[in-house]
């Protein structure tokens, strides 16, 4: 297998610590997001969306978007946990709790990044304001995962998750918009602290 990835971008860094979790070794390839290497043809006839991540199984089958991949790659290993829940209560928390990071948090932080920076102007529209906007939404939103995270040790339970992997990338990534966690988020402040030291997450740097 092959993992086509732009390393730094938070959709790859939660893909990469989903790996590492289920203790696997993956072959990596450098896509250059940035000078628009997924926009080439040879690319697009590997990825339907023509995004980082993209898995290429040995086979020559390929599958995008982040949860498709970190599903697959969960189903092909014997696990203690799933990171996507055992029982089916933990299962419905999980997916309702990343749902939640996923279109609360990351979106608007993705959203922000590049409408503010503009770093892809010359293949999309910017909107500033919009960027400013999300970037709003953003900060809003983090004090939901302190209060959540003041009565749970993770984000949707007991145990680890990809929600809590979503919810790091996001938070590690933010930092590129001026945004830090400070004293008003006491439980976030926490959590992101004792995650950080997982090897899964010492791995990335």
């Amino acid at each position: 297998m092959k993992l086509y990835e732009f390393a730094p971008a938070p959709n790859a860094v939660r893909v990469r610590i989903f790996i590492a979790e289920l203790d696997l070794e993956i072959a990596r390839v450098h896509v250059d997001t940035r000078g628009g290497e997924n926009l080439s043809d040879e690319f697009k006839s590997k990825s339907v969306n023509g995004l980082i991540p993209l898995l290429e199984l040995d086979d020559g089958t390929t599958l995008c978007e982040s949860v498709a991949i970190c599903r697959y790659l969960e189903s092909t290993v014997a696990t203690e946990h799933s990171l996507f829940g055992d029982t089916a209560l933990e299962q419905a928390q999980v997916e309702m709790w990343h749902r939640v990071v996923e279109f609360q948090g990351l979106v608007p932080a993705m959203q922000a990044f590049r409408n503010i920076t503009g770093l892809f102007k010359d293949r999309e529209n910017i909107v500033e304001a919009w960027g400013v906007e999300s970037r709003l939404r953003l900060v809003e939103f983090l004090p939901t995962l302190d209060q959540r995270l003041a009565n749970s040790r993770y984000l949707a339970g007991d145990n680890f998750s990809i929600a809590d992997i979503t919810a790091f990338s996001m938070i590690r990534f933010i930092k590129l918009l001026k945004i830090e966690l400070d004293d008003s988020l006491p439980n976030l402040q926490r959590w992101f602290e004792q995650i950080a030291q997982r090897p899964s997450i010492k791995a990335l740097d």
